[in-house]
């Protein structure tokens, strides 16, 4: 890999870090909406591999079980990681049906609507597709 495709990477998972410390307790994002909210529309899975690269100190600064599937799943992890991040979940008070986050509660278009926001920019993203 060349040095300035390195130093593309590492910018961009700084820049995941730093949206996901900004994730609320309580609530979630999907790996899809960081990624739109960092400009990378089709950027889900990089956003994946950001998250799946902490260890350590940046770890436990960074709140990656704040970040699920789309639809609300926990998506696979080593270990014991799916486990984890259910339970750090329902310790924030995230509610989970039918083994899945739910997001109509939890989700970026709630937390939208709890601001008062108003109608959520990703509902209307979604339609013109």
């Amino acid at each position: 890999m060349t040095a300035p495709r390195v130093e593309a990477r590492a910018g961009f998972f700084a820049r995941v870090y730093a949206l996901v410390r900004a994730i609320p307790p309580g609530c979630v994002w999907t790996y899809g909406e960081v990624a739109r909210a960092l400009g990378v529309p089709r950027g889900a899975r990089a956003v994946g591999w950001a998250l799946r690269g902490l260890s350590g100190r940046r770890a436990a600064r960074v709140p990656w079980h704040r970040v699920v599937g789309r639809g609300g799943r926990i998506s696979p992890r080593d270990g014991s990681g799916m486990a984890e991040q259910r339970a750090r979940l329902e310790a924030e008070g995230v509610r989970f049906a039918s083994g899945r986050v739910d997001l109509s509660r939890h989700g970026l278009a709630a937390q939208s609507m709890l601001r008062g926001g108003g109608r959520p920019t990703r509902s209307r993203a979604r339609r013109t597709r």
